[in-house]
């Protein structure tokens, strides 16, 4: 069974359909508008210079020659840009220190890549040109990047007696967990574009979060905010990577109000390898303590997560997610949790897709897989055990964490029936008994969905159309036919009758954005609430029009009537002159409007279970997906397509990081993978097929019912893969496997003896 329709709803509802995204056509034809299409008359171009030095005093920056170079209109330094106010930074946790981003290095350079100096020209060419005249000298620190690393924040959870769950227990295990650092990499890479005129900072900013660049920018730049207006266009993709205000957004915006002129920058794949957020490198230790019969009593963890030279806006969000999702979706008696952050000469480190949730599934996940086989359990047999019962929600966590709704054991028992769970263990002992290298993994995941507010303006416009504002920005997800079919779910008129628009802050008071799987939960439930506003004031003008109860009215395609034969109707377009009277106006004007700023009462959790099943190549090892399964609940559901899009679309993130995707730097703090020759990301051959259920338990945290889905991919389906290519390789004794599983790293895992010997693989149904 894959995602479908939802047949519970009635006959006439939108949401719950699998309606066509309608920002498709325009974008697939050529009609998208980024950044770097826009060339305002005048443009200038900007090129940053960039230190080569991980880290060390600048003895010298000479830009002199530069200056002078040809079409070059403006070169800056930091003792330029002068004092400047101090990036936003979100302290979610105590003590914790901050490091603002700092837009030029100044006196001494923190990382490969920081950028150092900034020339302004009249062309791309020229910018480039004279950047490579620049002189910079680095006497570098002593003991080289690994000096600085220091305490950035530091956290300690406990609950229950968990020396005493220790000492009961009859069975521990433990295991350790490294995430490699990861690059978000987006199609389209950060670009940036600012203008001065009429006393206003317009930028026109690649941002999954346009509002918390207009405050960042009017903190840093001393400017009322009123003065700064954040354009967010289409946006080729983000994935945490796009979250935060960069260094280089602040010196675009500062060139451009002190020149007087439009200036842009737009980055290269290098430069985005280079400088911009990573994601994941956390370091993560486990033990859990169990009894005989396999009841979790007690959890120990430790989570060390890299942080970089500079910190984004949620620097701290990876590790307090992690921390406070454990121990997930199972009950535990006793936990003692460990977290620390630090800092290294390196490029920042940031939100990225599943921000701390993956990091927590992957130890508890892997966790769970020894537990059961020291204690000989079936694994999802083990884990059935131990899960938070349905009738237990809302739920407190031992971390505090309300839990709203879900049912774990549900989860469990479809993935046991939708994949056949019995069958493929037995194959898979088949097939090993044949001597075929295969295994089976599981993993059970839960979700935090992002809290807080979100705001929407619902107009009923001059032309007798609906339009939609909201500050939940898109990078791709579909928000337009999303918040189009909500919307009308809510007026009961045809999607096609409704416009979205989202980016831009002149727009709305204010805002939040994408991030944290919270677009459609919370930005969706700001719609409804917006919508039920306008319905009531479109009502209550009806029903004076006909002199009838409200109770009686209703919304159509074509208007609205009373709901009785040969009853008066009106249609949309009359009413619309009705309202406005003898007022012209444009197409959009809005006559009626329903606006809120929406605060959710909780935050929605979502949940899944994964299933991989996998066979190795003993000669390469390289492991082929045999079947991927899984079963997710999201909440209700708005588009089933839109959904599955963004399950697949996580999925092959998840594999990435599972698989083959690595930043590396040399003991020197060069960094290694800097182009797309050296960093490995999942190619469309790479990604296995994958069979999709769900199951639906609506959130009563928010008006929509709706929980996260976009992250999901990136948490269950690593911790699924590695148990399956662990499973697969268990046979052969103790390994030592860690991400990333490419082939080296399995072939390494295996015998190398045994390997020669059983050069046996599934090919075309046949063992060869």
């Amino acid at each position: 069974m894959d995602i479908g329709e939802n047949t519970s709803a009635r006959k006439d509802a939108w949401l719950g359909r699998s309606l066509l995204r309608v920002e498709d056509m325009r974008l697939v034809r050529g009609g998208g508008q980024y950044v770097d299409d826009l060339l305002p008359e005048g443009c200038l171009f900007l090129e940053f210079v960039r230190s080569p030095y991980p880290c060390g005093e600048i003895v010298a920056l000479d830009v002199e020659a530069a200056r002078r170079a040809e079409g070059v209109v403006a070169v800056l330094t930091a003792d330029d840009l002068g004092d400047l106010g101090a990036s936003a930074i979100n302290l979610v946790l105590a003590d914790m220190g901050a490091r603002p981003l700092r837009p030029l290095a100044k006196g001494v350079v923190e990382a490969t890549g920081q950028a150092v100096a900034a020339i302004i020209a009249t062309s791309l060419s020229a910018a480039r040109d004279a950047a490579q005249s620049v002189f910079l000298d680095v006497e570098p620190s002593e003991g080289g990047s690994a000096a600085a690393e220091a305490e950035i924040y530091a956290h300690h959870h406990t609950d229950g007696d968990v020396d005493a769950a220790f000492e009961q227990a009859a069975h521990i295990v433990t295991v350790s967990v490294e995430h490699a650092l990861v690059a978000p990499t987006a199609l389209e890479p950060r670009a940036t574009l600012a203008d001065w005129s009429r006393n206003t900072l317009t930028v026109w900013a690649s941002t999954q979060t346009p509002f918390r660049v207009r405050e960042d920018l009017a903190r840093i730049l001393d400017l009322p905010l009123a003065q700064v207006r954040v354009v967010a266009p289409d946006v080729g993709g983000a994935f945490g990577g796009k979250s935060s205000i960069y260094p280089e957004d602040v010196v675009v915006a500062w060139a451009a109000r002190h020149l007087k002129a439009p200036v842009k920058w737009c980055a290269t794949r290098g430069e985005e390898l280079l400088a911009a957020t990573q994601g994941r490198g956390a370091r993560s230790e486990g033990e859990l303590a169990l009894s005989a019969d396999g009841v979790l009593l007690g959890l120990r963890a430790r989570l060390a997560f890299q942080l970089g030279h500079w910190m984004p806006y949620s620097a701290a969000i990876p590790g307090r997610n992690a921390s406070r999702i454990l121990p997930g979706p199972y009950r535990v008696q006793a936990m003692d949790i460990d977290l620390k952050g630090y800092r290294a000469n390196r490029a920042a480190v940031g939100i990225y897709r599943g921000a701390g949730r993956p990091e927590a599934a992957m130890l508890l996940e892997r966790l769970m897989d020894a537990a059961a086989k020291r204690l000989k359990i079936d694994p999802l047999e083990l884990r059935r055990r131990n899960v938070i019962e349905a009738n237990s929600f809302p739920y407190t966590t031992p971390t505090g964490q309300t839990l709203d709704s879900g049912d774990y054991g549900q989860l469990l028992d479809r993935m046991r029936s939708h994949a056949g769970y019995e069958a493929l263990l037995a194959q898979r002992d088949e097939r090993r008994a044949a001597g075929e290298v295969v295994g089976l993994g599981l993993a059970l995941y839960i979700e935090p969905c992002g809290q807080g507010w979100e705001s929407a303006d619902v107009n009923f416009c001059r032309n007798g159309m609906f339009q939609v504002l909201t500050g939940a920005s898109a990078q791709g997800q579909g928000r337009e036919t999303a918040f189009a079919q909500i919307a009308a779910d809510m007026l009961q008129v045809p999607p096609d009758r409704i416009a979205v628009r989202q980016g831009d802050t002149d727009d709305l008071s204010g805002g939040i954005g994408a991030l944290a799987s919270r677009g459609t939960a919370i930005g969706g439930s700001a719609v409804v609430r917006a919508c039920e506003m306008l319905r009531g004031q479109l009502t209550e003008i009806a029903a004076g029009l006909f002199q009838c109860d409200p109770e009686i009215l209703l919304f159509t395609r074509e208007g609205i009537s009373a709901g009785v034969v040969g009853a008066a109707s009106i249609s949309w377009n009359a009413l619309a002159d009705h309202v406005a009277g003898e007022a012209p106006g444009p197409a959009l004007k809005p006559l009626l409007t329903g606006s809120v700023v929406y605060h959710a009462e909780g935050e929605a959790w979502s949940s899944g279970c994964c299933l991989a099943f996998v066979s190795i190549n003993p000669r390469t090892g390289a492991p082929t997906f045999e079947k991927l399964s899984w079963v997710d609940d999201a909440g209700r559901v708005v588009n089933p397509m839109l959904v599955r899009g963004q399950l697949v679309g996580g999925m092959a993130q998840g594999l990435g990081e599972a698989l083959m995707e690595r930043i590396v730097y040399d003991d020197d703090g060069q960094l290694l993978t800097g182009s797309l020759m050296d960093y490995a990301v999942p190619r469309a051959i790479d990604i296995p097929a994958v069979d999709i259920a769900k199951l639906e338990t609506v959130s009563p945290a928010n008006a929509l019912g709706a929980k996260g889905v976009g992250e999901a991919g990136c948490i269950g389906v690593p911790a699924a893969i590695f148990n399956a290519v662990s499973d697969a390789v268990a046979p052969f004794g103790p390994h030592k496997l860690q991400m990333p599983l490419t082939s080296e790293t399995i072939w390494r895992a295996l015998p190398q003896e045994w390997a020669q010997a059983h050069p046996r693989q599934r090919k075309n149904g046949s063992l060869t």
